[in-house]
C-alpha cells in the first residue's frame, strides 16, 4: 500500500511539474508564435529595392513587395479609383541625385513618395513631397509635385510579387516599371544636362 501511495505522489508531482513547465512553455510558444506571425507578415511583403545609374543619375526605388496569393488585386484588394501607396506597409519612395524629366515634368533631385490610382483604362501616377509615411494614411494631394496618366499593359501571365524595375534604354534615358498580378505600368524618363 505504501508503494502505491508513494508511486501516486511521485506521478502527481511529476504531472504537476510537467504541467507548470508546459504552461510556461505554452506562454513561450505563444510568444514565439507571435514572433513567427510578425515575421510571416514581414515575409509576405518583404522590403525590396530597385536602383540603377543612368548618365550620372543614381535612381533608387524602395518598396515592400506583396504577393498575389490567389487574390483578385485590381478591382478587389485595391479598389479602382482609390489612391495606393504602390506597395505594402510604408509608402514606396523614389530618390534621384539628379533632376529627371518625366512626362514633360521636371522632378528635381530629391526623395519622393510614389503613389498610384489604378483604373481599368488609365492609371494616375503621382510624385509626392511626403516620402516618409505609413501606407497612404498621411497622403495629401496638396503635397503632389506632379501627376500624370499612363495606360496599363495587361498580361496573361501572373506576376506573383510586386516588382519595380529601372532600365536604361539610352545614354540619358530609362524606364521605370511596376508589375504585379497581370498589370504592368511603365513610364520613360530623361536625364537632362
Amino acid at each position: 500500500m505504501k508503494k502505491i501511495i508513494l508511486c501516486f505522489l511521485v506521478v502527481t508531482h511529476l504531472c504537476c511539474k510537467n504541467n507548470s513547465v508546459n504552461h510556461s512553455d505554452h506562454k513561450h510558444q505563444s510568444r514565439k508564435g507571435e514572433e513567427v506571425v510578425s515575421n510571416r507578415k514581414e515575409k509576405l511583403s518583404p522590403s525590396k529595392y530597385a536602383m540603377t545609374m543612368i548618365d550620372g543619375a543614381h535612381i533608387h526605388i524602395d518598396y515592400s513587395s506583396p504577393s498575389v496569393r490567389g487574390r483578385i488585386i485590381y478591382g478587389g484588394l485595391l479598389a479602382y479609383g482609390d489612391i495606393w501607396q504602390s506597395g505594402a506597409h510604408n509608402a514606396t519612395w523614389i530618390s534621384t541625385n539628379k533632376d529627371l524629366l518625366i512626362n514633360d515634368n521636371l522632378l528635381k533631385a530629391g526623395k519622393y513618395g510614389f503613389f498610384t490610382i489604378p483604373n481599368k483604362e488609365f492609371w494616375t501616377l503621382i510624385f509626392n513631397k511626403n516620402w516618409k509615411q505609413h501606407s497612404k494614411d498621411e497622403y495629401n494631394q496638396a503635397d503632389d509635385v506632379f501627376r500624370f496618366d499612363v495606360k496599363p499593359k495587361i498580361s496573361e501571365e501572373v506576376m506573383e510579387n510586386l516588382t519595380y524595375r529601372i532600365e536604361k534604354i539610352a545614354n540619358q534615358q530609362g524606364t521605370i516599371s511596376l508589375s504585379w498580378e497581370k498589370i504592368t505600368i511603365s513610364f520613360p524618363f530623361f536625364v537632362p544636362n
